[in-house]
């Protein structure tokens, strides 16, 4: 008893050293393990399973090996009878073997473990829920069908009993995996929200715990990112104001998961953006996005081009709040290319509008910067696409910023700069004059334009506003 004690003791304190388990997966330690987990020495059992459960989790060949060798069914055969230690042994098992692939999550599911982790999760112990809610998590993570194979067991409404629990610890599981399962699709999302979470995870928002709060708000983004009724229930559960506080907090992810949130809300329609509006949400965004750098900024990035999308007045209430200059900074100070395109685009649907909305984008100067990301050999070909200015252009009428555009732009956009100068200098004397004295009257000279072409059609309308000899 004693030997066998030591060998499973001994391989479980090589297993947490990486540089061991090459030496211990030549010697076949698998199969060397698997009697033990049925021994009569409870304290055998247990070390032999955390042993399993280390080597399952360090690399995917190990955990095939585990279930290769038929293990799992031992592992769980007399779960119920066992106590708490070996339980919460076993969850770590069945983790780290489900966390690798869809597969062996499969595998996982296929030897009746969710039954066996259901009667963990209503567990007295709390350390023996936890270990179930996180095996439940990594299974539920890979997609829709394995989702809904822990819905099936029953595992919802036990999840939600977990989040009103004291134990933070487990607080934070049972939320990120509510998160893992919501987010496959709106049938699972509703499975979670019927199970009553949203109330509770609402309530949780204002806890002082960080990664609680990481957890409960990605558990509502997912929820509230797939239909605009998800969306609706979660506004209902009261998170505004309150949920404006979380883009002020000191911890990174709980800005960027607060302002995912806001974003998955705004988006769905304009009454869900004019509710984020009034309660002061657009002004917190921006906060947010001028208070931190790299990928936090993304989802605020998104939420101000949302709100601004849905319409004429929601997109003035963005430039009022000063919405404009904190996106023109992040395409000048951001390096990765899918923050600039988001950015960009995000003024795009700012300006889009009306030329009143075009001309607060053009005067803060941002045009000439989007004009360079678009002529840069290294931006991406995304990043390309949402810096085109054609959204703005459409509609832009200042001509005062469009003007330096005019001498080093590209002839897809020249199209566009030229429309606007040919709408706006028959109608409008000073420009006219500062057109000439600017040198703008002499580059559009300089165009080669295809005969009968309606970049030839805008340039004879500009010529027509002057005198011939001024023209040559």
């Amino acid at each position: 008893q004693r030997a066998r004690s030591q060998f499973a003791q001994a391989v479980a304190d090589l297993a947490a050293r990486p540089q061991s388990i090459d030496t211990l997966r030549s010697a076949g330690v698998v199969c060397l393990l698997r009697p033990l987990l049925l021994d009569v020495v409870p304290s055998i059992r247990q070390t032999t399973a955390l042993a399993l459960g280390r080597l399952a989790d360090y690399d995917v060949d190990l955990a095939e090996a585990v279930v290769r060798a038929g293990i799992l069914p031992q592992l769980i055969c007399a779960l119920p009878e066992e106590n708490r230690y070996y339980k919460k042994t076993a969850a770590f098992v069945l983790r780290a073997i489900a966390k690798h692939s869809p597969q062996l999550a499969q595998a996982v599911v296929q030897c009746g473990a969710l039954e066996m982790l259901v009667i963990c999760l209503e567990d007295f112990d709390p350390g023996v829920k936890e270990g179930a809610s996180w095996a439940f998590g990594y299974i539920a993570r890979h997609n829709p069908e394995l989702s809904q194979a822990v819905v099936d067991a029953g595992a919802v409404p036990l999840l939600v009993l977990c989040i009103q629990e004291p134990e933070i610890a487990l607080k934070r599981i049972a939320a990120s995996t509510l998160s893992d399962i919501s987010k496959h699709s709106p049938e699972l999302a509703q499975t979670v929200v019927d199970a009553g979470a949203i109330a509770h995870l609402a309530q949780m928002i204002p806890n002082p715990d960080a990664k609680l709060k990481r957890q409960v708000l990605s558990a509502l983004s997912q929820i509230a990112k797939h239909s605009v009724d998800l969306a609706e229930l979660v506004v209902e559960a009261e998170i505004f104001p309150v949920v404006l506080t979380c883009l002020k907090d000191s911890d990174e992810y709980v800005k960027k998961n607060g302002a995912t949130l806001i974003r998955e809300i705004a988006k769905h329609t304009p009454e869900l953006s004019q509710l984020i509006v009034n309660s002061g949400g657009v002004a917190a965004v921006i906060d947010c996005i001028g208070s931190c750098r790299g990928t936090v900024r993304l989802p605020g990035i998104m939420t101000l081009g949302y709100v601004a999308a849905h319409s004429e007045n929601l997109s003035m209430a963005v430039i009022v709040s000063k919405g404009i200059p904190p996106l023109c900074v992040c395409l000048i100070e951001e390096h990765e290319d899918h923050i600039k395109a988001a950015a960009a685009w995000a003024l795009g649907q700012i300006g889009r509008h009306t030329a009143e909305h075009a001309r607060h984008v053009a005067v803060a100067d941002v045009l000439p910067t989007l004009l360079d990301i678009y002529v840069d050999a290294r931006s991406s070909e995304d990043l390309k696409m949402k810096a085109t200015l054609k959204n703005i252009l459409q509609k832009c009428t200042y001509l005062p910023a469009l003007e330096p555009l005019l001498h080093e732009a590209p002839p897809n956009i020249m199209k566009h700069i030229i429309g606007q100068f040919s709408k706006v200098l028959p109608h409008d004397s000073k420009a006219r004059r500062l057109f000439v004295t600017t040198g703008g009257l002499k580059k559009v000279q300089e165009i080669k334009a295809e005969p009968g072409s309606l970049l030839q059609e805008y340039i004879n309308t500009i010529n027509n506003c002057y005198p011939e000899e001024i023209v040559r």
